[in-house]
């Protein structure tokens, strides 16, 4: 099959010469369908796997796009078009509205991510040691065989206190981060360790600041909290059809 693998859009004209190889070591182009620009290569395949090499040449030619102060529209990865007819019967003629909208609210804007982790079991050594309810309740049943109502009972205790203290933090995290972000995004946390994740889109020269915010709550937790900060990423987290 030949075809085109699509990267994302532009509204309005892009650069004059492009230098980009994408999947594959395809040259980059452009195709314009009114007044919108497709980013895309030629496709050698209807499926692309999602290796670790295409996924970093998919975002890489957007990223580089964004360098240059274009803004980007992404599309997901793995979108392969057959025809330009395809693509405008299924991107263009019921969502012109919803692409345009989407390009005024990503103006000037870049996504950061922020995610969170720590260590489970040494948050909880923490907590039997220093929460005043899990420790009042570890002194009442010290020195005895505890029944299963009674080990259950101590668990859910537990549980209960590791739940507070992660909602505590991602509060902390909410309160520092939140207002310097004008729209956000909860995302799913992956893992056991992992107790934040959330993406923010905010003014693409405020980036520096939100860094700082984000060295300062590193500061405070010091080794308790590993924090990955991606500062720069495209906007797939606000790049919705029909939100707006």
């Amino acid at each position: 099959m030949t075809g085109y693998y699509l990267y994302g859009l532009l509204l309005g004209p892009g650069p004059d010469a492009l230098d980009l190889l994408g999947i594959d070591q395809h040259p980059v182009q452009l195709h314009a369908l009114d007044e919108f620009n497709f980013i895309h290569s030629h496709a050698d395949r209807e499926r692309y796997r999602t290796s670790r090499q295409n996924l970093l040449t998919h975002e890489k030619v957007l990223e580089q796009l964004m360098h240059q102060g274009f803004t980007v529209l992404p599309l997901r990865f793995g979108l392969v078009a057959a025809s330009w007819e395809q693509v405008e019967l299924d991107l263009l003629v019921d969502h012109r509205e919803d692409l345009r909208a989407l390009f005024i609210k990503l103006d000037g804007m870049r996504e950061v991510g922020v995610k969170v982790y720590w260590e489970p079991d040494q948050e909880l050594q923490q907590l039997a040691q220093h929460h005043p309810q899990v420790r009042a309740q570890r002194e009442t049943l010290s020195g005895r065989v505890l029944t299963m109502d009674e080990t259950i009972a101590v668990g859910r205790l537990v549980e209960s206190a590791l739940d507070q203290q992660q909602q505590q933090i991602a509060q902390h995290f909410n309160q520092q981060l939140d207002p310097l972000a004008r729209a956000i995004q909860d995302n799913d946390l992956m893992s056991r360790e992992m107790i934040y994740n959330r993406a923010f889109l905010i003014p693409w020269d405020q980036e520096p600041i939100f860094d700082q915010a984000v060295e300062v709550l590193g500061a405070h937790y010091g080794d308790r909290l590993r924090i990955r900060y991606n500062n720069f990423t495209a906007p797939y987290n606000f790049a919705i059809l029909g939100e707006r």
